[in-house]
């Protein structure tokens, strides 16, 4: 059958288990992550969505990851953490785009991914006040992180990546994070330090 057209706008939220500012994306992903391995957690909350004739608007999920070595060497676990006021009809939907099987901009990453460690379900809270954000997904995820700023001191917005290629936004602002934990699909890491990496955007995908 063949995929039908879709498409889902919101904010990406997402902290990882290397240092601030993140190696990957400068290097091509071929940078040693800064604890060896790393750990990703990528929230998305949709303002408006569809997929076909079902509707995404006001859902929200979370894409969880880990990889071993460096992240341009494959082998990546990746599982979904999914709105649980999704319909079954939505969660397929969800599912579809934030694995890449419907095509998008994951679908860039699907060659890279080892094991699909599944999906599950939990109610997902997002709060963002100016530079500050956090997301909350039952004891599955829980992040915090805020906007860098630079040393203009007079600036009110953080500092900004561009041209990244990075699946979610070719922008985005920095960000420290402030706590990070994920305890899901076989998934555990905790980190209060605030010197992991952040970063968020708007973010705007399909298919067509």
């Amino acid at each position: 059958m063949a995929t039908p057209s879709w498409k889902v706008s919101g904010q990406y939220y997402e902290t990882c288990s290397c240092d601030f500012v993140c190696p990957c994306l400068p290097a091509g992903m071929m940078a040693r992550p800064s604890k060896g391995s790393c750990t990703f957690a990528m929230a998305f909350s949709v303002d408006r969505g569809s997929y076909g004739s079902v509707s995404l608007d006001g859902l929200g999920f979370i894409v969880l990851g880990f990889t071993p070595e460096e992240m341009g060497k494959g082998n990546w676990s990746v599982g979904l953490v999914a709105d649980e006021r999704a319909t079954p009809e939505q969660r397929d939907a969800i599912a579809a785009i934030a694995s890449g099987a419907a095509g998008g901009p994951m679908a860039a990453l699907s060659g890279l991914v080892g094991k699909f460690l599944g999906v599950e379900s939990a109610p997902i809270q997002f709060d963002r006040r100016g530079t500050n954000w956090s997301v909350k997904a039952s004891g599955f995820v829980e992040m915090a992180a805020e906007g860098v700023k630079g040393l203009n001191p007079n600036s009110t917005e953080p500092i900004h990546l561009d041209h990244t290629g990075h699946p979610a936004a070719d922008r985005f602002a920095l960000a420290r994070a402030s706590s990070s934990r994920v305890k899901a699909l076989g998934l555990a890491w905790e980190d209060l330090s605030g010197k992991n990496n952040g970063q968020y955007a708007p973010f705007s995908w399909g298919n067509a």
